[in-house]
């Protein structure tokens, strides 16, 4: 039998832009995030909700269809939906496995009853959060702020706060947000109120506020009250420092790097359930941190680990130079688009804060080589117990489908995967599966990691955590 590919290509782009309304109206009036296998649609183009649901062959046993999708995302347009992230892949691929004899709306309606009726999520009111700094991960942690902005009872950005540089700051900071060489264009539209130092990006109004002394603003002055503030600056590191941002209308400090003396290290998806809500400084480790903790917790976790070594090939920083120029730490003074350059990572120390039952000793190193984006840490680890590559990936691929580490850890089998494929990855890292090597207890795991996106997504989700905005998953695991 002829299949007509272009007839059927065209009555699933139908349904595609049909959907786009429903998960619309779901994400701004009622804070609820459309997600497949993990990945949200909140926002996304037809093309891009189609490849989506192409994706879910890599990972699953079966492929998913859009046919199959869309009668789901039909019923719960129809449910008294509480603020909640519903992963209709999941739903589907669950209702054709299930054997109760239910129909697809009886199967939907249980699968997300505790995100209605009496069981839904109240949540009335924002919580304000402001950025210290406003470099690549603070222009990257807007964007994602800004896209979810939702009914406007969630994360809100408030401010940003920088040093005024001599011209047109204002003009320039804005032009940064709204264009980015590595990340694309911003995603909507962005004007300036410069009588007010205001930048307005999809409605969201950004106070910039100039100040070179976190000691010296006072928030509340521009109706900012008990908001989190994240220092993406990297200069404060330890808790005195970092505490000159408790300031009138902040409440909670956020670092974007390790945290020195007693500041916790926290990897989403492994420790941000041990976060005291006392607690008002705290650090989201480093981007490398965030890639290499989550997989080696989901080894250890099935193998144990009696020792490793991780090695980062990362991509060039803006804490290096361009031509070879002085520089405080030893190689970072060579040409960063010319050169490897090997340098010194904290990550593997640093694993020790975030994974503190993890008894083995863990080494690191890293190069750092003339690529803009996207890095790759090699785990080259001793483990307790003999495996397989198949039986390691396996474990590794359930683990980013079914486990408390779904958003951290992907897994992709692709042969021809190269660095640029995963820019823009809103996962700590991914997992090379054709890459890995295991030789009885030894095993080599290749990770890939966006170290501007991926980790700006990580950030996110602590804050969300402890704002009290990360909204219950379902169907539940």
């Amino acid at each position: 039998m002829t299949v007509d590919h272009f007839a059927d290509w065209k009555q699933r782009e139908a349904l595609a832009e049909a959907m786009i309304p429903m998960i619309g109206q779901l994400y701004r009036e009622r804070d609820v995030t459309i997600l497949v296998h993990s990945r949200s649609l909140v926002n996304k183009s037809v093309i891009s909700i189609l490849k989506t649901h192409k994706y879910v062959r890599q990972i699953e046993t079966r492929g998913l269809t859009i046919e199959e999708t869309f009668p789901i995302l039909t019923v719960l347009s129809t449910l008294d939906l509480g603020p909640s992230r519903i992963d209709i892949g999941k739903l589907a691929i669950a209702y054709a496995e299930d054997d109760q004899g239910l129909t697809l709306e009886e199967f939907t309606r249980a699968a997300v009853a505790g995100a209605t009726g009496d069981q839904k999520l109240q949540r009335n009111g924002h919580t304000d959060v402001v950025l210290y700094g406003f470099g690549r991960i603070g222009r990257l942690l807007a964007r994602l702020l800004v896209e979810k902005s939702g009914s406007g009872n969630g994360l809100r950005l408030r401010a940003v706060v920088v040093r005024k540089s001599a011209g047109e700051d204002l003009k320039k900071r804005a032009s940064l947000l709204r264009r980015d060489s590595i990340h694309g264009q911003f995603n909507g539209s962005i004007s300036i109120d410069e009588e007010r130092n205001v930048i307005v990006a999809n409605g969201v109004e950004i106070q910039v506020i100039y100040s070179n002394d976190p000691a010296e603003v006072d928030y509340t002055e521009y109706g900012i009250n008990d908001a989190i503030l994240i220092d993406n600056t990297g200069i404060w590191r330890d808790r005195d420092g970092l505490s000159n941002h408790l300031r009138p209308g902040i409440s909670k400090v956020v670092l974007t790097a390790p945290g020195k003396g007693d500041v916790p290290n926290i990897v989403h998806g492994v420790n941000h359930g041990t976060i005291d809500p006392a607690e008002t400084v705290i650090s989201c480790a480093s981007c490398t941190t965030n890639a290499i903790v989550p997989p080696i917790k989901a080894i250890d976790d099935e193998y144990g680990i009696a020792s490793g070594h991780v090695e980062t090939v990362h991509s060039y920083t803006n804490d290096q130079n361009l031509l070879d120029n002085y520089h405080k730490g030893d190689r970072r003074g060579r040409s960063a688009p010319l050169n490897m350059v090997l340098t010194e990572t904290g990550a593997a120390s640093a694993i020790k804060k975030a994974l503190p039952s993890l008894e083995a000793h863990i080494s690191g190193s890293s190069i750092r080589v003339p690529t803009p984006d996207v890095s790759m840490a090699i785990l080259n680890l001793q483990l307790d117990q003999e495996t397989s590559k198949e039986e390691l990936n396996a474990h590794l691929r359930d683990v980013s489908l079914h486990s408390d580490l779904k958003r951290q850890i992907d897994f992709t089998t692709s042969n021809d995967a190269v660095s640029t494929d995963f820019v823009g990855s809103r996962h700590a890292s991914i997992v090379d599966a054709n890459a890995t090597i295991v030789n009885g207890k030894n095993a080599i795991v290749y990770l890939w990691y966006d170290n501007e996106f991926g980790y700006s997504c990580q950030v996110v989700r602590v804050v969300q955590h402890i704002s009290g905005v990360e909204y219950p998953l379902f169907p539940t695991l």
